[in-house]
C-alpha cells in the first residue's frame, strides 16, 4: 500500500480508509483502491478492493470520498448516506478526474457512465480532494508539474467549474501532489478556542528538505472559491522523513480535523526489507490536528495521536520525579512490540539554565548493537532542538545513501511535553503537544525490547514526569 486516498466516517461510526494498492506486487504499480474499515482507527478489517482500473495499462490514482447527504448528485433519491468517490484515472497518455458512487456506505462502487467529470487534456493532473463548503462542493487538485493547485466548484459532483489557482508557493520539488483543503481547530495554551482556521496541504515529491517526499502546509483564508495564504512562510508537517500525503477524513465533527498519512518515502519505499514478510508500507497513526501560534515563528499545525486510549493498556513505568534519573523499561513480554510514552517538563527559562540538560530515549535489544535513539536538548547553544537518530539500525539503510539517518527540529521555546509511539519498525514522536512531530522508519536486525529513558543535567528546580504504557495489538496474530 501507499498514499491514503478517500477517508471518511460514516453515519454508523465506522471509519473508512482507501489507499493505493497493487494486488499483484510489493511495489507501486497496477494501482487499485484498497479498502479497510475500523470502529476506532486502530482495529482494522480489510475489505474487498473498492475500485479497479478499467484496463491493465491504467491506474486508479489518489482521490477522496464524500457522503452526498443531500443527493446533490442525483444518484441517491431514496437515501441520505450515499457515498461518492472522486479519483484520478491515470492512463499512459492522460490523467483526468472520475467519480463512482456507492449505495452501501462505500463497500462497493458503480463507476459513473459520464466520466470523466473533469479533463483538461493533461497527463499530470491528479489527486482531487473534495469538501463541502456551505452550499457547494469544492475540489482542490494538483497540476503536478506546474506547481499549481486548482480550485474547482460544483453543485452536483458531475460538472466542475474552475474558480481559482494557488500557484508557486512553498517548496516546489519535482511535483505537487495530494492536496488537502481543510478547516482545523485553533488552540491557545493547549486548549481549543472554539474557532476554526483554513489550511492548505500540498505534498511534494521529491524535494523535501531531508530528501524525497514530504507534505507542507499553508494556513490561510478561504471564501469558497479562493484560498489566500496568511503569510509567505513554508511549513513542513514532519521533521523526519516518513510522513507523506496525509488525508483528512470527511464526516468528522466540525472541530475535529482527523488525518492519516502514508508512513514512508518515495526515495526508498520499493527497497525496504519487509517484502520478505509479504508486505510493504504502513500508515501513520491517526492524527488529531490543530493550529496554534508559537513564539516568534507564528502558525504551526500540530498533531497528536487520535484516540490512543483504544489501544493503550498496562502501565509499564511511571515516575513523577524523574529529575536526573534513568530507567530501563523491559517490554520483551509486550506481544504487540508497541509502546506509548509521555514525558512532561517544567524548567526555568533557557537564559537561566546552565549546562546542557537533556532528555534521551534509547530503544535496543539485549545482546545486539542495534539501537534507535531520540531526545531533546534543553540548554546550551542547541537548546530547543528535538532529534531522532536511526543510524545504528543495521537491518536496512547502511548501503542506501538515500536512507537519511538523523533528523532534528528547532523550536524557540523549550518543550513542555514529549510523547510518542514505537511500533516495531516505526517511531512517531510528538514535541510540545505535537506542535512538532517526527515520523521515522527503522529496521533493526533484532526486535527491540528495551527502552532506556534518561533525564540528565537538569537544574535542581526542574520538574520531570515520565510514563510508559503497553499498546495492545490490533491484528489477530498478536
Amino acid at each position: 500500500m501507499n498514499d491514503p486516498n478517500g477517508c471518511f466516517l460514516d453515519g454508523n461510526g465506522t471509519w473508512h480508509l482507501y489507499y493505493q494498492y497493487n494486488p499483484t506486487g510489493l511495489t507501486a504499480g497496477n494501482q487499485h483502491w484498497g479498502h479497510a474499515t475500523s470502529p476506532d482507527l486502530y482495529h482494522w478489517t480489510n475489505q474487498p478492493i473498492a475500485l479497479f482500473p478499467p484496463t491493465p495499462d491504467d491506474g486508479v490514482f489518489s482521490g477522496s470520498v464524500v457522503v452526498d447527504a443531500n443527493n446533490t448528485s442525483g444518484f441517491f433519491p431514496d437515501q441520505t448516506d450515499g457515498v461518492v468517490a472522486i479519483y484520478t484515472l491515470h492512463t499512459p497518455t492522460s490523467e483526468s478526474q472520475y467519480i463512482a458512487y456507492s449505495y452501501d456506505s462505500g463497500y462497493t462502487f458503480t463507476v459513473y457512465e459520464g466520466n470523466p467529470v473533469l479533463d483538461i487534456g493533461s497527463d499530470q493532473f491528479r489527486d482531487p480532494k473534495v469538501i463541502w463548503y456551505e452550499d457547494h462542493w469544492v475540489m482542490v487538485v494538483a497540476y503536478a508539474t506546474e506547481f499549481t493547485i486548482g480550485i474547482f466548484t460544483s453543485n452536483d459532483l458531475k460538472t466542475w467549474d474552475h474558480a481559482s489557482n494557488v500557484t508557486d508557493i512553498g517548496l516546489f520539488g519535482l511535483l505537487y501532489e495530494c492536496p488537502n483543503l481543510v478547516q482545523v481547530p485553533l488552540w491557545e495554551n493547549g486548549k481549543a478556542t472554539g474557532e476554526l482556521h483554513w489550511v492548505l496541504i500540498i505534498s511534494i515529491n521529491p524535494g523535501a528538505p531531508q530528501g524525497g517526499s514530504i507534505s507542507q502546509y499553508f494556513p490561510g483564508t478561504f471564501d469558497g472559491y479562493k484560498f489566500t495564504p496568511s503569510d509567505g512562510g513554508t511549513r513542513i508537517s514532519d521533521f523526519a522523513k516518513d510522513n507523506y500525503a496525509e488525508q483528512f477524513f470527511f464526516g468528522t465533527k466540525a472541530d475535529e480535523a482527523v488525518s492519516i498519512a502514508w508512513a514512508s518515502n518515495w526515495q526508498y519505499t520499493n527497497n525496504l526489507p519487509t517484502a520478505s514478510e509479504g508486505w510493504r508500507s504502513v500508515m501513520s497513526l491517526p492524527r488529531m490536528n490543530y493550529l496554534t501560534k508559537v513564539e516568534r515563528t507564528g502558525w504551526e499545525m500540530g498533531s497528536l495521536p487520535y484516540g490512543i486510549d483504544a489501544v493503550r493498556s498496562r502501565e509499564l513505568s511511571y515516575d513523577g520525579d524523574f529529575v536526573n534519573k534513568s530507567v530501563i523499561v523491559d517490554y520483551s513480554n509486550v506481544t504487540s512490540g508497541a509502546l506509548y510514552f509521555e514525558a512532561t517538563f517544567s524548567l526555568p527559562p533557557v537564559k537561566n539554565i546552565t549546562g546542557v540538560p537533556t532528555f534521551n530515549l534509547t530503544f535496543s535489544a539485549p545482546g545486539s548493537s542495534d539501537k534507535l535513539r531520540a531526545g531533546y536538548i534543553f540548554g546550551g547553544s542547541n537548546a530547543g532542538i528535538g532529534w531522532i537518530d536511526r543510524r545504528n539500525t543495521s537491518g536496512y539503510g547502511g548501503d542506501d545513501p538515500l536512507f537519511t539517518d538523523r533528523f532534528s527540529v528547532a523550536g524557540v521555546a523549550l518543550a513542555k511535553t514529549i510523547s510518542g509511539v514505537i511500533d516495531r519498525t516505526i517511531l512517531e514522536m510528538f514535541i510540545d503537544d505535537g506542535a512538532f512531530s517526527g515520523t521515522s522508519l527503522f529496521f533493526p536486525q533484532d526486535k527491540f525490547s528495551n527502552l532506556t529513558l534518561e533525564a540528565q543535567g537538569m537544574p535542581d528546580d526542574a520538574k520531570v514526569t515520565i510514563a510508559v504504557w503497553e499498546l495492545n495489538g490490533v491484528w489477530d496474530n498478536q
